[in-house]
C-alpha cells in the first residue's frame, strides 16, 4: 500500500508575527514582575538585616559589658534595656554550656540554634528563614564571646506584601499581554492590508490585461522589490504573448503561399486535359511547394524541441576550418552564381560539440550571407581563440538598422516589414542557429 506524501502547509504570517510579539512581550514582563518581586524581597531583606544589626549590637554590648560582673537578674535587665526600642526581634541567649540566661516569649528560636552554626557577624548571607505553625521569621545564629545569641523577626508582613504584589504583577503581566497580542495582530492585519491590495491586482489579471502593472510608488517600501519582480514577470509573460501570436500569424502567413500556390495549380491541371508532360511539370512545381512547407516544419519542430529543454549533444572533436572548407565547397556553385565570393581567414584547433549541429548552424549562416551580399561582393568568415573560447565571425557588406539587430535571431523576423516571400526562407535560419549555440552554453550576437 502507498503512503500518501502531503507537504504540511507552513504556519500563517500573521500567526507568526502575532505568536512571536505575544512570547517576547510576554517574556519582557515576566522578567520586569520578577525583577520588581526580587528588588522588593532584597529592600525588606535590608529592612530585617537594619533591625535585626541594630538589635544584636546591643545585645552583644550588653553582653560583653556585663558579662563578667552582673548577676543574672541585673544581666536580664540590661538584655531587656537593649532591645526595647526593637520592633518585633526576638532573642535567646545562652552560655557555653548551653544553659538559658535569656529568652524572650517568642517561638522556639532554639530550632534555628540547633541546625545552623554560629557566627560573629550578622550579614544578608548568614540570615535565615524558618517557619513555625503560625509564622514565619528571619534571623541568625550569632555568638558572643561564649555564649550563643538567636535573633530574629517576624516577617508575616512582608511575606503577605510580596504575595499580593506578585498576584497584582502576574495579573497585570496576563493582561498586558493579551492586549499586546491584541495590539500585534490588528498591527499585522493592517500591515498585510498592501499585501492583500496587490493580491486583488494580481487576481483581475488576464491575457487581455498583460499590460497593467503595480505602481512601486503606492506600495510599502518592503514590497517594491516584489512589486517589481511581478512586473518583471507580467512583462515576460506579456511578450510571451506577444511571441505565441505573432508565431500563430507568421506561420499562417508562411503557410499560405505555398498552399495556395498549391491549390491554384491543382485547380489549373483540374480545369481541362493536359498532356503527361504538362501533369509532369504541376507536380514537380507542387513537390517544390511541399519540400519548403516540409523544410518550415521540420525547423519549427527542432526549434520546439530545443524550448522544451537541453538538446541531446553527440559532443566529438571537430576541425572547424576543415568543416568550414567544406560548407564552402557545397556553397561554391551558388555563390558563383550569384557573384560572391567566399574567403576563410584564421586557424583555431579542434573543438568539443555536436558536428551535425554546428554544421547546420554554420550553414544557416553562410547561406544568410550569401542571401544578403550583393554581387561582386565578398563573406569574410575569420576565426580566432584565446585561452578559453573560440570565436567564429561571419561578416558580409550591408547596413541593418540598429533597432533590427535584437531581433535577427527571433522566428519568422525580417528587416524588410513588408515580409515579402521571395523564395529566400521562412526566417527561421537565424533562429535555429541561436538555439544551436546556446545549446552548446555560447552566445550569438549581431
Amino acid at each position: 500500500m502507498g503512503v500518501e506524501n502531503r507537504t504540511r502547509r507552513p504556519m500563517s504570517l500573521a500567526v507568526r508575527v502575532t505568536s512571536l510579539v505575544g512570547l517576547v512581550t510576554t517574556a519582557i514582563f515576566v522578567l520586569s514582575a520578577w525583577g520588581i518581586e526580587y528588588s522588593i524581597q532584597r529592600h525588606f531583606s535590608r529592612m530585617d538585616l537594619a533591625e535585626l544589626q541594630s538589635a544584636w549590637a546591643s545585645v552583644d554590648a550588653a553582653l560583653h559589658r556585663d558579662g563578667a560582673s552582673s548577676s543574672g537578674v541585673a544581666q536580664s535587665h540590661e538584655l531587656v534595656d537593649a532591645i526595647a526600642g526593637g520592633h518585633d526581634v526576638y532573642f535567646v541567649v545562652r552560655d557555653a554550656n548551653g544553659r538559658l540566661l535569656y529568652g524572650t516569649t517568642a517561638p522556639d528560636l532554639d530550632a534555628l540554634g540547633e541546625k545552623v552554626p554560629a557566627t560573629t557577624h550578622l550579614t544578608l548571607d548568614t540570615l535565615h528563614i524558618w517557619r513555625t505553625d503560625h509564622h514565619v521569621y528571619r534571623g541568625a545564629v550569632l555568638r558572643s564571646g561564649n555564649k550563643t545569641v538567636v535573633v530574629a523577626t517576624a516577617i508575616d508582613f512582608h511575606l503577605q506584601y510580596l504575595r499580593e504584589l506578585q498576584n497584582a504583577l502576574w495579573a497585570g503581566t496576563l493582561m498586558a499581554s493579551l492586549i499586546s497580542v491584541l495590539v500585534a495582530a490588528l498591527a499585522v492585519r493592517q500591515g498585510h492590508a498592501p499585501l492583500r491590495r496587490i493580491s486583488a491586482r494580481m487576481r483581475e489579471m488576464t491575457t487581455e490585461r498583460l499590460h497593467t502593472r503595480l505602481d512601486p510608488k503606492h506600495v510599502p517600501v518592503e514590497l517594491v522589490d516584489l512589486a517589481a519582480a511581478f512586473n518583471a514577470m507580467l512583462t515576460r509573460i506579456e511578450q510571451g504573448f506577444a511571441r505565441l501570436r505573432n508565431v500563430s500569424a507568421d506561420i499562417a502567413h508562411e503557410l499560405r503561399t505555398p498552399v495556395t500556390n498549391l491549390t491554384t495549380q491543382t485547380q489549373v491541371a483540374l480545369s481541362k486535359a493536359r498532356d503527361v508532360d504538362a501533369y509532369r511539370e504541376i507536380l514537380y512545381s507542387n513537390l517544390e511547394e511541399f519540400e519548403r512547407m516540409g523544410a518550415m516544419i521540420s525547423d519549427m519542430l527542432f526549434l520546439a524541441q530545443a524550448e522544451q529543454g537541453p538538446m541531446r549533444r553527440d559532443a566529438a572533436g571537430i576541425d572547424l576550418h576543415a568543416e568550414i572548407r567544406s560548407l564552402f565547397d557545397y556553397f561554391e556553385a551558388w555563390a558563383e552564381d550569384r557573384g560572391v565570393s567566399l574567403e576563410l581567414n584564421g586557424q583555431v584547433g579542434r573543438v568539443e560539440g555536436d558536428r551535425e549541429m554546428l554544421r547546420r548552424a554554420l550553414s544557416n549562416l553562410i547561406a544568410n550571407a550569401i542571401r544578403y551580399t550583393q554581387h561582386g561582393q565578398s563573406v569574410h568568415l575569420r576565426l580566432s581563440q584565446d585561452e578559453r573560447w573560440v570565436r567564429i565571425e561571419i561578416c558580409n557588406p550591408g547596413n541593418i538598422p540598429s533597432e533590427h539587430l535584437p531581433h535577427l535571431f527571433d522566428r519568422f523576423y525580417r528587416v524588410d516589414p513588408s515580409r515579402q516571400r521571395r523564395g529566400e526562407g521562412a526566417g527561421l535560419g537565424l533562429a535555429i542557429v541561436k538555439s544551436i549555440v546556446e545549446a552548446h552554453s555560447l552566445t550569438p550576437s549581431s
